[in-house]
């Protein structure tokens, strides 16, 4: 098997290619161009995660896309954030999450507590 890390992005392109090409004769597993695909694929996201890292999404736009995804309005925050104003205030930017209202986010919506810590784009 012929498989090199992958540190250029030449590499890089490399690989894709190979993995694109191996990836048309849907090789089965165990064989040697199964064991190719499955290597180079590792090596590609690991080589990915190192080079093309995406920050998370902003807090308030990471709600609003879960509340978009749901079908949620304003009012199903409320036992999340509080009264409906509240909501709004926070929606806005006008108002901040306080911990508490990240923790009911985290569990009532299912997004990343980690995304709900950062701070907002714009308060």
């Amino acid at each position: 098997m012929d498989v090199h890390p992958i540190r250029t992005d030449a590499d890089y392109k490399a690989a894709l290619k190979t993995i694109s090409r191996l990836m048309e004769h849907d090789p089965d597993m165990g064989t040697p161009e199964g064991d190719r695909l499955d290597v180079l694929t590792t090596l590609v996201q690991a080589y990915e995660a190192k080079n093309f890292q995406i920050d998370p999404p902003d807090p308030i736009e990471a709600i609003k896309f879960r509340m978009e995804q749901a079908g949620l309005t304003a009012k199903d925050l409320e036992p999340m954030i509080g009264q409906r104003n509240r909501v709004y205030e926070v929606l806005n930017r006008k108002r901040s999450l306080t911990l508490p209202m990240i923790w009911k986010l985290h569990k009532g919506l299912g997004i990343p507590a980690e995304n709900l810590i950062q701070p907002p784009a714009h308060i």
